[in-house]
């Protein structure tokens, strides 16, 4: 396995209104092919291809309190393009 590294990492309470904004908004940004993160005067800047790999998990973790998780991942290999297609129901 090789090494990781985090470039940019946000966790903030927010509504589900704000997060399905934040989600419309990163939804353009793929689809144009760019997107920037910004935070404490630091950029990142994504450059998404035409093909990536859609990874979306549901978790449960029993602890004091059930608690539950909705991750979405996009991966890829700059240079590579993938063909594969998921439905959302």
């Amino acid at each position: 396995m090789g090494i990781e590294t985090v470039l940019f990492k946000s966790e903030e309470k927010k509504s589900a209104k704000e997060i399905a904004d934040i989600l419309r908004q990163i939804a353009d940004k793929i689809e144009s092919g760019s997107m920037t993160l910004m935070q404490n005067g630091n950029e990142t800047i994504l450059d998404f291809p035409q093909n990536m790999i859609l990874e979306m998990k549901v978790e449960e973790e029993q602890g004091r309190k059930l608690k539950k998780s909705f991750e979405i991942e996009l991966e890829w290999t700059p240079g590579e393009t993938r063909k594969g297609s998921a439905t959302i129901l």
